[in-house]
């Protein structure tokens, strides 16, 4: 069950959450297939992809109207977690690769991807969010997934403790889509939390806060660039500008903040906001009202920042805010208690295991103050173990994505992008393992799935 106690009374409401129906529930079935995924973000278009064209059924549910998660609905903007992180002056050394770089290429040759931007000591690119949906629609569409947008979970089929579906809910009303194997790519553990199984927020109930990102139109990019350099963490002159205008009184709560070129002619993306609830809180986006109190502040800070921009940095003087994320950008929510849990210890000391699925270059990025706290990688890389994306209780249900097992600072690094794509890579791995053996997750052994990964081209 839930571990309440390790929410923390973070919560400011208890919602009836569990809706586990018998799996001959009398509703319509809208589908009947090998494996079911849950979330259209990086780790479930990664999960649909492989698993159907390794010749499996394969239906992809998602709630809004398109693919693309965190990196699109909250515009996060960049895929980070590719590049080895030094403090040697050298360029970016990609260390990622398998369904992340086809991704990425992908983006690339479309024209929807930025070449590597510095940030700190390591680097990142800035993708277009538009050729980021594009990307995923034509793999899915090439995979033969069955894609169902504007479609939500509301509860799961379950057989004793094993999945066998979901329940959906659309405007059309509600159904049932059977699965074999469900891959819970939500984000949010949503399938995971509606069973019943075990998991937590963060550090006691303390999760890193959300933020609305947002992109500035009409930048002179030669002058912006002589005054801000081509390091996307701003330089010390604008903190302490940001410092001296919040202390006038300007909401301008992050002195530390970052920006990134796009693939757009005279466009910044700007991760500047730091979303609080009005009485001092950490927002739980969990929470409706919590989430709905992130999206009206995060429009307010949008306008802050963008005003204070265009009146301190030069080249931003005529820039307009073009737009913000559909969603605030959501770092943290739902951590399931896994069969195994990647500690904090396994990130500082770049551990690597045989039954590693993805490597990490990417920090300890910790959003929870006025600036980030980031602890560096350099040099190397530790291995996110299979086991953490398996459940600690309940069959043929595994996670993907940003919901893994993991301590509070081990999440902080291991939750990005590019590794999100390989968590995917993975789920769907061990999916058609599960099939192909009539085994449980649990009983595969995470160097079978790293195999099959490496032989896909992951660098493992």
């Amino acid at each position: 069950m839930t571990d309440i106690s390790a929410l923390g009374g973070y919560l400011r409401h208890e919602w009836k959450l569990h809706a586990v129906h018998p799996p001959n529930v009398e509703l319509p079935v809208l589908a009947e297939v090998d494996v079911l995924v849950v979330g259209g973000g990086a780790a479930g278009v990664a999960a649909a992809t492989v698993a159907a064209e390794s010749g499996r059924s394969v239906v992809l549910i998602e709630k809004y109207g398109f693919c693309g998660g965190a990196a699109v609905a909250g515009l996060s903007g960049t895929v980070c977690g590719l590049y080895l992180a030094s403090d040697r002056g050298r360029g970016p050394e990609q260390v990622v690769f398998g369904f992340t770089e086809r991704f990425r290429a992908q983006m690339a040759a479309r024209g929807g991807l930025t070449e590597p931007q510095k940030y700190g000591k390591t680097w990142t690119s800035a993708h277009d969010p538009l050729v980021w949906r594009e990307t995923a629609d034509s793999l899915l569409e090439q995979a033969g997934v069955r894609v169902l947008l504007h479609t939500s979970v509301t509860g799961v089929l379950m057989d004793g403790n094993a999945h066998r579906g979901v329940v959906v809910e659309s405007n059309a009303g509600r159904a049932v889509v059977k699965a074999a194997r469900t891959i819970d790519a939500s984000g949010d553990a949503a399938v995971v939390a509606r069973a019943g199984h075990r998991y937590s927020f963060g550090d006691g109930g303390a999760i890193q806060n959300p933020t609305m990102f947002f992109r500035l139109g009409n930048v002179d990019m030669e002058r912006y660039l002589d005054y801000y350099g081509t390091d996307t963490i701003c330089p010390p002159k604008l903190t302490d500008a940001i410092v001296a205008a919040r202390s006038a009184g300007e909401d301008l709560p992050r002195q530390k903040i970052w920006v990134f070129r796009t693939t757009r002619p005279g466009e910044l993306m700007v991760n500047a906001t730091r979303l609080t609830a009005r009485d001092g809180r950490m927002l739980n986006v969990i929470d409706p009202e919590d989430f709905t109190e992130a999206e009206v502040l995060g429009r307010k800070q949008v306008r802050a920042y963008a005003d204070f921009l265009a009146r301190h940095v030069p080249g931003c003087e005529d820039s307009y805010v073009v737009d913000t994320g559909v969603e605030a950008g959501i770092r943290q929510t739902r951590t399931i208690a896994g069969l195994e849990t990647l500690r904090n210890d396994d990130v500082v000391t770049g551990r690597k295991r045989p039954d590693g699925i993805c490597r990490v270059p990417w920090p300890i990025e910790l959003h929870s103050g006025d600036r980030p706290k980031l602890h560096w990688l350099l040099d190397d890389y530790y291995e996110v173990p299979y086991g953490t994306l398996v459940p600690e209780t309940g069959e043929n249900i595994i996670v993907a994505g940003r919901s893994l097992s993991a301590e509070h600072e081990a999440l902080a690094s291991a939750r990005v992008t590019a590794q999100c794509f390989e968590y995917g890579h993975a789920a769907a791995v061990a999916a058609v393992l599960s099939l192909d053996e009539d085994s449980r997750f649990r009983d595969i052994e995470g160097a079978s799935v790293r195999a099959v990964m490496a032989a896909n081209g992951s660098a493992l």
